[in-house]
């Protein structure tokens, strides 16, 4: 009953909308990549920029293998970008890379949520890890209340961590396309380009949210009863 009944069809609605999500952004980056910025300049060379104009001098930028793979590492102060950001001239990948300098803003200006989400890492996915593990070996040893609940709390931590990530994703897409709007690489009509393509970035952090709020959802219905009882 635990891997397969009705309650299942949370953990399907949860997958279709992250994968609709995730198709969602693909196609409107695909799109968005063929437009070319009048500025010509890189997704690089749009990085460096945003993080000059900011008075961010410990920030290095890097290009990674991958695709959308882009991200900001706090910790080493890395700004990695994709190859399909890195030497791109296009409005798609100046959007990502003004996203990825949106957070490192965020930690030169200690965000708040953004220092609460690199604090929950660690516990988060030590949670994620172990929950499944308890609550089946809890299932095992005849419904160990103790074992199954401890689970339940620690899979809650990784829905805990994916709301926090979601004003740190907002802000710093709002930052970005400040950034590009009054930072002259960008014309004003290629701006609203890039808010489409950030907001499509957006939704697979809300996809992700609310597929995991789904599958908490359906270990509360299958056990919650059982620990009434």
């Amino acid at each position: 009953m635990f891997f397969w009944d009705p309650t299942y069809i949370l953990v399907i609605i949860g997958l279709l909308i992250s994968m609709a999500a995730s198709s969602y952004v693909n196609r409107t980056f695909r799109r968005y990549d063929e437009v070319h910025s009048r500025s010509n300049v890189t997704g690089t060379d749009a990085a460096r920029y945003i993080l000059q104009q900011s008075g961010i001098t410990d920030v290095d930028v890097q290009e990674i293998a991958g695709d959308l793979t882009d991200n900001y590492n706090g910790q080493t102060k890395i700004l990695s970008l994709s190859a399909s950001t890195a030497q791109s001239t296009s409005v798609a990948a100046i959007g990502v890379a003004a996203h990825e300098c949106g957070h490192a803003v965020q930690d030169q200006r200690n965000y708040i949520p953004m220092r609460l989400r690199t604090a929950i890492v660690p516990v988060a996915n030590i949670g994620s890890t172990l929950s499944f593990p308890l609550i089946l070996l809890g299932v095992i040893l005849g419904m160990n209340h103790t074992l199954i609940n401890i689970g339940i709390a620690a899979f809650s931590l990784a829905l805990l961590f994916q709301l926090v990530t979601l004003p740190v994703e907002f802000n710093a897409s709002r930052r970005a396309i400040q950034i590009l709007a009054t930072g002259g690489i960008l014309a004003a009509d290629e701006v609203p380009m890039v808010r489409r393509v950030l907001a499509a970035a957006a939704l697979t952090y809300v996809a992700a949210a609310l597929a995991t709020f789904l599958q908490l959802l359906r270990l509360l219905i299958l056990f919650g009863n059982n620990n009434r009882d």
